[in-house]
């Protein structure tokens, strides 16, 4: 399964029963297309809370350096859940993509970190 990193650039792979046709850019522009509606900010986020088990393997991990897998992972899942959510309210709204990609990260709480996926939807040809 392709985390968020590995989509390409302008991309409209999703996971399976997402708006799979909601292509995404990071720039203001798709190549080769021209946009003909701008239909409003999409939004998509999801909060995770750590795996208190995990956490303790982590922990000793943690003590002498090193990659830190189970967040990593926990991490790539949840930008993947927040860019499905992302496309799915874009076409809500009626686009077919969304540019201006961004996402950002915030602490909810001391276990619950949100992932927030944001960008324009419009309606490309």
């Amino acid at each position: 399964r392709a985390g968020p990193w590995q989509r390409a650039f302008c991309s409209s792979a999703a996971q399976p029963g997402v708006a799979s046709h909601v292509m995404l850019a990071t720039t203001e522009g798709i190549p080769g297309k021209v946009i003909k509606e701008y239909r409003g900010m999409a939004i998509g986020s999801t909060v995770r809370t750590k795996d208190m088990t995990k956490d303790i393997t982590s922990a000793v991990r943690a003590v002498f350096g090193g990659e830190l897998p189970h967040y990593t992972q926990l991490m790539a899942d949840t930008r993947e859940e927040a860019i499905g959510r992302l496309q799915e309210h874009a076409a809500s709204q009626g686009a077919n993509a969304v540019i201006s990609l961004r996402l950002t990260t915030s602490n909810i709480a001391a276990s619950a970190s949100e992932v927030m996926a944001y960008g324009t939807a419009v309606v490309v040809e």
